[in-house]
Formats: C-alpha cells, sequence, structure tokens
C-alpha cells in the first residue's frame, strides 16, 4: 500500500514515555502525517525516508511498513484477509523464508501465538494452492518478515487487522557495540530517549557516578557528535551500516538505499572534529568497568570518555555545572533494597557536597529508595524500562 506522493503508511515501535520524542525525531528525518500512539508513531515515509529512518534514527525498536488493512472479526476473515492482502506472488514465492509475529486480540483470536499460526497457515495454503510448494518457517533470519496486529475497533469503526512488514531486520536497539552487558542493562534506545529528555546538548559535562557498562554515556556521546545509529563498526574498525530486512524485499532500491548510507557517513566524517566536554563514568565492580571499556572501544568512543574504576563516594566532578545522569539498581533485579538504600543516601550526600548547581537525573523504579536521596525531584517523566515501571527524575542540586 501506498499513496501517490509515493509515501508509505508506516509504524515505528517506540519504548513507552518515548512517544512524544520519536515523532519529533521521525519528522527530522522525513515522515509525514506523524501521529504518536501508545508505544509507537504512525506516519509516512517515502523510500528514501525509510531508509534514512533505518539509518539514523535512535529511538524505534523497529519500524514496519503497512501492506493491507482489513475487516477482522474470526478466524475465517483473518484467513481470508491475509490471503487478499498482498501480491503473495511478488512478496512471497516458496523460496523465501518466512517468520510472522502477532499483537493484538479478537475474541477467538486471543494468543498471539496462535493469531501469528493462523496467519502462517493462510499463506502457506495460498502458496501450495498456487505453487505446489510452501515457504519455510525461519525465526532467526527470514527473508521475509511479517506483523499482523488485530484491532476490535470501538464506536465508529469495526474490528480490523493491519499486516505489515518489518523492515529492520532484527530490533534497532542494537547497535553493535555493546557485546558485554551488566546484570540489568538498559536498552541502548531507552538510553538515548533518556538523554534527549534531560536535554543535554553536549556543551557541558556528563557524569555517571554508577555507569554499568556505559550505555548512557555512550549513546550521550553518539547523539551529541551525530553518530548514526545503524551504522556500526566492524572488526577491523571500519564503519558499515548493519544489515537489514528490507534489503531483501522485491522492491529494494540498492542505489537510493546507498545514497542514504553516503549521507550517514557523511556525518561520521564530521564527528572527529566535534568537540566534546568531558563524559565521565564510574564503576565499582572491575569486571562490569572492563565491559563498559570494551563497549566504548567497539563505539569508537575510547578517546571520548572517561570512565573511571572505584567508590562513587570518592568522585570529584570536572569543573562545572553540568549534568549527572545515573541509573542505579533500583531492587527489582540487582541487590536488596535496604542494602540499596545506604547507596542511594550516599549518592544524595555526594552530589549535594561536591555537585552544587548541576542537575540531576536519575532512572527510578522504586520510590522509596529514590526518598533516600533526600532531594526533591523538579519533574517526574513516566517510562518503562524493561516492563518496569519507571521514573525519569529531574533533581536541581543545590
Amino acid at each position: 500500500m501506498s499513496h501517490p506522493d509515493g509515501a508509505m503508511p508506516c509504524l515505528a515501535v517506540l519504548p513507552p514515555g518515548l512517544e512524544a520524542m520519536g515523532a519529533d525525531e521521525l519528522a527530522a528525518l522525513g515522515a509525514s502525517a506523524v501521529q504518536p500512539l501508545r508505544r509507537a508513531v504512525r506516519c509516512r515515509l517515502d523510500r528514501a525516508a525509510f531508509y534514512r529512518v533505518h539509518l539514523q534514527a535512535r529511538l524505534p525498536f523497529r519500524v514496519l511498513r503497512e501492506l493491507a488493512v482489513f475487516p477482522c472479526r474470526n478466524r475465517d476473515d483473518l484467513h481470508e484477509g491475509v490471503q487478499r492482502a498482498a501480491d503473495w506472488n511478488r512478496w512471497l514465492p516458496p523460496q523465501t523464508s518466512l517468520r510472522v509475529d502477532a499483537s493484538g486480540s479478537l475474541p477467538g483470536l486471543n494468543h498471539s501465538h496462535y493469531t501469528a499460526l493462523q496467519v502462517k497457515n493462510a499463506l502457506i495454503d495460498w502458496q501450495r494452492r498456487q505453487w505446489g510448494e510452501r515457504s519455510s518457517i525461519d525465526l532467526d533470519d527470514p527473508d521475509l518478515s511479517l506483523h499482523l496486529h488485530l484491532s476490535p475497533g470501538g464506536p465508529g469503526s469495526e474490528a480490523h487487522a493491519t499486516i505489515s512488514l518489518d523492515g529492520s531486520g532484527g530490533s534497532l536497539h542494537r547497535r553493535g557495540y555493546r557485546s558485554r552487558m551488566g546484570l540489568a542493562p538498559l536498552k541502548e534506545n531507552l538510553a538515548a530517549g533518556l538523554i534527549a529528555l534531560s536535554g543535554w546538548d553536549g556543551t557541558v559535562p556528563l557524569v555517571d557516578p554508577l555507569c554499568g557498562s556505559g550505555t548512557l554515556l555512550i549513546e550521550a556521546a553518539c547523539r551529541a557528535l551525530a553518530l548514526p545509529a545503524g551504522l556500526m563498526r566492524d572488526g577491523g574498525g571500519a564503519w558499515r551500516p548493519r544489515t537489514f530486512g528490507f534489503e531483501r524485499w522485491p522492491d529494494f532500491d540498492p542505489q537510493l538505499f546507498q545514497e542514504e548510507v553516503r549521507q550517514a557517513e557523511a556525518a561520521l566524517g564530521a564527528a572527529p572534529s566535534r568537540a566534546l566536554p568531558p563524559l565521565v563514568g564510574r564503576e565499582l565492580d572491575p569486571t562490569v568497568l572492563e565491559q563498559a571499556r570494551e563497549n566504548a572501544e567497539a563505539a569508537g568512543l575510547a578517546t571520548r570518555i572517561t570512565l573511571e574504576s572505584g567508590d562513587l563516594r570518592d568522585l570529584m566532578p570536572p569543573a562545572g555545572p553540568g549534568l549527572v545522569v545515573c541509573n542505579p539498581p533500583y531492587g527489582e533485579r540487582v541487590g536488596e533494597t535496604e542494602a540499596l538504600a545506604a547507596l542511594y543516601a550516599d549518592l544524595g550526600a555526594l552530589l549535594k557536597e561536591r555537585f552544587s548547581g548541576w542537575t540531576l537525573w536519575l532512572l527510578s523504579g522504586n520510590p522509596e529508595l529514590t526518598g533516600a536521596l533526600r532531594m526533591k525531584a523538579s519533574r517526574r517523566i513516566p517510562v518503562s524500562n524493561g516492563g518496569i515501571d519507571c521514573r525519569w527524575l529531574r533533581y536541581d542540586i543545590r
């Protein structure tokens, strides 16, 4: 499905809490008709913008290209609608491997795995009728990845299904630099969104006193240097675009894609001349600190980020003021609440003693622990971290 202007209806899937910021990012990269939804942004992208978003957007998990929307009240509607949804002669010849994912529910179609199986069966039935053979299923590296979403409808709208192509070829939050992670890793796209929400623009120092595997600092540096999220360093240190699912689509335009790659590479060429203020991380666990150093090296940022070993209580700030960012453990996955309360109390004392005039942004999944800081938040932004309801909290350090 496309429009006369060449734009395709698309849906970018985002971390909860980053929808408005994701809409702004997509618009800046050429999207039109941008509409924030819950955990997603609906928009239209022409072919060039579709490639550009995959190469440069920092916030989406994936970008779905809508193939068809059809009325769907039950399993029979789903079977028939899927078979009519697209020119499967073009999109799904038998030699094309397939993956199907599903979301949403309708009466009789309450489980995503069952719904996905019905979609797969409808397509295979069609193939066998057409060719006498069928596609193989490949969950890890399919030639074509389909997504079906069921909507129950509401006042003025009937129940319907939307079938889309997943162009991403694996979640876009994986940048390629993080081969090693701590025990409770922050996804790269959420980290990028948190830095953007903080307003840090690369002009003042940035400090993470509990940096873990370094994701907040790495994403901050990538953003400030305008490093395209879809380019990765290979083993020899050269930057290359990651592999995308849309490269196997029958309407893939390699020349247009390479033009977008060249534009993304131009940003890489400009990065070395951009100055950065001090970016400082501290980590007590030597194994985790080594992970952070390996990640910074893999991201090409080893010379841009200072990673220190030691207790946060010994941290001395660079000349400021600046921003402190922090994702301390909050008892859901790492550590116990009682022991962590002392950590938060020490963090609050350190900041008030040495970071007066700075701003703290802290990701909290436990209000009880945050109270141990003995500081009053001036902003509370709801976000979700790995399914945990969290707040991105701003404190003005006095």
